[in-house]
């Protein structure tokens, strides 16, 4: 399982989402929150993390394991997203407009060959942590991590 740096500060407790599960969260289309999250137990938040999520099949899987596991232990289902067909984070071959801008606030300038080079995760994280709505205090720590700053 892939773990960033950035947050290991909340890896071995799972106390936060870590990257690899919003990706499979984006992928399978929940809206997971934190307070959702603090319900599940570690062997749960493990299981999200080690359950495959790529195929259509696995994607199905994962969702109505999560789905059933949100309303056994919140008793409200989780909510859903729109799934995108063509996720940013997918296309190696385009820096979306608004990370590059982001990226260019702590000085850094991603290239196209750069971006190609991340793999999926990266990319999905470094969207992630661009976005205004996002706290961003890990995306200059990201940028550092995958060496682009």
């Amino acid at each position: 399982m892939v773990f960033f740096e950035f947050e290991a500060d909340f890896v071995d407790s799972l106390r936060c989402i870590p990257m690899q599960v919003r990706q499979k969260l984006d992928t399978c289309g929940i809206k997971l929150k934190l307070s959702d999250w603090s319900h599940l137990t570690k062997a749960e938040r493990e299981a999200l993390v080690e359950l495959p999520c790529s195929t259509e099949a696995e994607i199905q899987t994962y969702r109505e394991y999560l789905q059933n596991l949100i309303l056994q232990r919140t008793g409200t289902p989780a909510a859903e997203l729109p799934v995108e067909p063509y996720p940013a984070w997918l296309d190696a071959k385009t820096v979306p407009t608004n990370l590059q801008e982001k990226a260019r606030e702590f000085g850094a300038m991603l290239s196209s060959q750069q971006w190609a080079e991340l793999t999926s995760l990266q990319r999905f994280a470094l969207i992630k942590l661009s976005r205004p709505s996002h706290e961003n205090q890990n995306f200059p720590k990201a940028l550092k991590e995958f060496h682009l700053l």
